[in-house]
């Protein structure tokens, strides 16, 4: 199937549904579903944000402005990862505890307010790689993937959400801030808050592209696309500065550049 069947196919499923609750992140996917679930369920069809420390307040204000541009409904909800004595100690399946607490706030809204499923963005790309929050979406009842189960891909979906409009279509890939640790050092919210500035700090400087600061024994580790290299090295001195005001003990810039999930290389 090309991308307009499997959009097609994925109308009927989520027409089917009837109404659901949309986990709105303001990345690619969650905003496109958000999107083909307006339009084809209307008001039946609200996007929720599960707020908390690991959440980037820039994903926050970028899920609130594209709920606007889609024109649906939208709400936010605190969750409580930080009060799970084992989210904390950060294991290996930190994404699972992480995601079972947020989907569950979700689940229980929706039980509350009588609609009938709870989506997320997953894709069939996100089956080729290692996602342990999957295994807690599985667990839940009434929790489904509709992109997945309609065959759509990354690629599919950006090229959808350009067709339609969107201004996420060619939207760089974010993560929660946990991400930026390696499993076994316990997660503290005002560590995680010195990530997302380091992170705040460095967007302005680059010409776009993936970035990632890394936590690292008090240190930073700063992943950025090849191009950016010598923009980093450029401002090492006002980078190096501003990032050990925020608390960090040393800041380096790793040569290999920005990997998806390179902590999981790490830590295997």
């Amino acid at each position: 199937m090309d991308a307009q069947e499997k959009y097609e196919k994925l109308q009927q499923i989520l027409q089917n549904m009837q109404s659901v609750v949309i986990a709105l992140s303001g990345g690619v996917d969650s905003t496109f579903l958000s999107y083909a679930a307006h339009l084809v369920l209307g008001g039946n069809a609200i996007a929720i944000t599960a707020v908390s420390p690991t959440f980037p307040k820039r994903e926050e204000k970028d899920a609130k402005k594209m709920a606007r541009e889609i024109g649906i409904q939208h709400l936010l909800v605190q969750t409580a990862e930080f009060d799970n004595d084992d989210f904390v100690k950060n294991p290996q399946n930190r994404c699972y505890i992480c995601k079972k607490i947020r989907f569950e706030s979700l689940v229980k809204w929706a039980k509350e307010n009588d609609y009938k499923w709870v989506i997320d963005g997953g894709n069939v790309d996100d089956l080729d790689d290692y996602r342990p929050g999957m295994k807690a979406l599985q667990e839940l009842d009434i929790v489904r993937s509709p992109m997945i189960e309609a065959g759509l891909q990354k690629k599919d979906i950006r090229q959808l959400s350009k067709y339609v409009g969107l201004s996420t279509w060619n939207k760089q890939s974010a993560a929660c801030l946990a991400s930026r640790f390696p499993y076994g050092i316990p997660l503290i919210p005002k560590k995680l808050a010195m990530v997302e500035q380091a992170e705040e700090f460095l967007i302005p400087l680059l010409q776009g592209g993936n970035l990632r600061v890394r936590y690292h024994d008090g240190g930073a580790r700063i992943e950025v696309d090849q191009s950016n290299m010598n923009i980093v090295w450029e401002n090492k001195d006002s980078i190096d500065q501003t990032l050990k005001q925020y608390g960090f003990h040393y800041v380096a810039l790793d040569l290999a550049g920005y990997r998806m999930g390179s902590l999981n290389i790490i830590d295997t």
